[in-house]
């Protein structure tokens, strides 16, 4: 393309006009050179030159042809009619079709666009061309793309001594900026002077983190309001919930009073959906759930004990260490327990018995995990101890689905917010599992050595597309996963519908069965403790009757002996004569015959 510019100036403005001639050379001035001079003059030796090692580049700027855009409408009428008759007037009309239908090449005409109408309605009869086959189909896009991950950026802890990124969250506004909560949990280990800050980064500036926190005690969690994305609120090594706003700095805006916060580290804090934006509850192993709203922190505005004795007494409580709000389900919110106990509360309850709806045992463990699937809220997934399990409301009694038992210990899990099937889970060999159900069940879809230190903590983004994961040592690795792993997948959502009712249908039969099972064997062993005290009571009846027998006939003999003892004193002793020996009748009175008698049934013998 050939660029002109014309320069518009008058002739006088130009001054003089120049007259060029061409001649010889001449010599103006001839200076000789002076060896005086020359000694004056002293040699630069080294000599410092500088080179440009880039190439050069140069900025150009040119004008290129305009395009004038205009928007323009068109009004379509009822159109054909000639000038002089009015589409509008009814009688006009009449009167002009009349006319027409008289004429002699109008009956011709129609008779042959008749038989090509009737040509093109068969056409559409036996094929529409306009009938949309996938219809019901979601227009997704299919990729066969193997599942990866890369890593994209690292943000260090900044101070000396290192702590754990116990924490993350997003900023809700683009995901720009990531919020990483930093404590040590190790009970009274921190090591002395170790800094309370937490830090705001911004994605693009690993070097240097934007903002720093400043909270009176290491925060164990940091959330971004979803509402206003300047306000964070913070858990407290010692109970406190902090709130700032980056508007006014690093410290902090609200604080809530010692007396009335949490006796333990809190654990968990989530913003609930309210009109203000400003109420929030958090969770500690004090076993106290409470209520706040950050315009006054004074004190929680409610707090629930997790007693699933329902009896609402603190020292029974259980350890909260993990919390699940869906903004769906306003009422209802879940707990995660160290004791391996997920609870389900109902927050406008009135007694603390309805607060407590169920519990969901299943974990060795603490459950650092909770988390609804955001497709189907009816699901959720908790991770603990050595195995990650997904659980359905309608199965109380044993999770559904449930991963194998790892090597090592389990510390955190979510799932992705774009694709149902997929959940991450971080491992204390510093591994990324993710999970995807579509594809496999038995083992990780993909499984990625982030780092040689214990992962604590996950959090992945509103797109899908980026995981940010922090371990022991305070370093959150940002990583990229592709986009096999962040695009919804056709007929997903159909199908991880199907293998959760699937999962949650084989589970209630597996339930009913064992409770059968169950019934059956307490009746066998109530059957076997009732034979067995029958036929105690029979033995006891016959040794009974035997003692009784025993100690009546000892009663008869020893009177028996008695009356023999009493008939031998009084009675004289005989003496033998020699007409016993020679008669014949006085021998039978010198001897003793025995005497008979029947006592009791018994026949006694004794001699007289």
């Amino acid at each position: 393309m050939e660029i002109v510019y014309v320069y518009v100036k008058k002739r006088s403005e130009f001054g003089k006009q120049c007259n060029f001639s061409d001649r010889q050379a001449e010599l103006s001035i001839d200076i000789a050179p002076n060896p005086e001079l020359a000694a004056l003059y002293v040699e630069r030796n080294p000599v410092d030159t500088g080179i440009q090692c880039s190439a050069s580049m140069s900025e150009h700027e040119a004008n290129t042809e305009r395009f004038e855009m205009e928007n323009c409408g068109v009004n379509h009428v009822e159109g054909g009619w000639p000038k002089d008759v009015n589409p509008l007037e009814l009688e006009q009309t009449i009167r002009f079709r009349k006319k027409v239908e008289k004429d002699e090449n109008y009956i011709s005409t129609i008779v042959q666009l008749g038989s090509i109408m009737e040509h093109c309605i068969k056409q559409n009869n036996a094929i529409d061309i306009y009938e949309e086959y996938f219809n019901d189909e979601d227009d997704v896009e299919v990729t066969e793309e193997a599942p990866s991950a890369k890593t994209i950026n690292v943000f260090r802890d900044p101070q000396e001594i290192k702590r754990t990124a116990t924490h993350l969250s997003w900023h809700p506004d683009g995901n720009k900026k990531l919020a990483v909560a930093y404590s040590c949990l190790n009970f009274q280990r921190a090591p002395m002077g170790m800094s309370h800050d937490s830090y705001i980064w911004d994605l693009e500036n690993p070097n240097q983190p934007e903002l720093a926190l400043k909270p009176p005690s290491p925060l164990v969690t940091l959330e971004y309001n979803p509402k206003d994305s300047h306000v964070l609120l913070g858990g407290c090594y010692n109970g406190q919930i902090a709130c700032w706003d980056t508007r006014k700095g690093s410290l902090v805006a609200e604080l809530s009073t010692i007396e009335f916060s949490h006796q333990d580290p809190v654990y968990g804090t989530i913003w609930l959906q309210s009109k203000t934006g400003t109420e929030c509850f958090s969770a500690s192993t004090d076993g106290q759930v409470m209520w706040w709203d950050i315009r006054k922190l004074s004190e929680p505005t409610e707090v629930v004990i997790m007693d699933i004795s329902r009896k609402g007494q603190l020292e029974n409580a259980l350890g909260a260490i993990s919390l699940e709000f869906e903004s769906t389900l306003p009422t209802k919110f879940m707990v995660g327990t160290e004791q391996g106990i997920v609870i389900s509360c109902n927050r406008k309850a009135k007694t603390p018995a309805e607060k407590i709806v169920c519990t969901f045992s299943g974990h060795h463990g603490p459950i650092y995990a909770l988390q609804r699937n955001p497709f189907y809220p009816k699901n959720f997934l908790t991770v603990g101890d050595w195995t990650a399990r997904i659980w359905s409301e309608d199965s109380r009694e044993s999770s559904i689905m449930w991963t194998r038992y790892h090597m090592a210990y389990l510390t955190d899990g979510a799932w992705s917010p774009v694709r149902p099937a997929v959940f991450f889970t971080t491992k204390m060999d510093g591994t990324l599992d993710i999970w995807d159900l579509v594809f496999k069940q038995c083992d990780p879809a993909l499984s990625l050595k982030v780092c040689d230190d214990a992962l604590f903590c996950l959090r992945v983004q509103d797109t899908g597309c980026l995981i940010a994961c922090g371990s022991q040592l305070g370093t959150t690795t940002l990583l990229e996963v592709s986009s096999s792993l962040s695009t919804l997948q056709r007929n997903e959502k159909n199908i991880a519908s199907s293998i959760f009712e699937r999962e949650t249908r084989r589970e209630k039969i597996l339930e009913a069965r064992h409770r059968e099972m169950r019934l059956k064997e307490k009746g066998k062993v109530e059957g076997e403790d009732d034979g067995q005290k029958e036929e105690e009571g029979a033995l006891d009846l016959n040794e009974l009757v035997a003692k009784a027998e025993e100690e009546f006939f000892e009663i008869v003999f020893s009177e028996l002996r008695r009356k023999d003892a009493e008939a031998m004193k009084k009675k004289p002793k005989s003496v033998r004569t020699s007409a016993g020996v020679g008669g014949g009748s006085g021998g039978r009175e010198g001897a003793m015959w025995p005497e008979f008698c029947l006592t009791a049934g018994v026949w006694v013998i004794s001699s007289q």
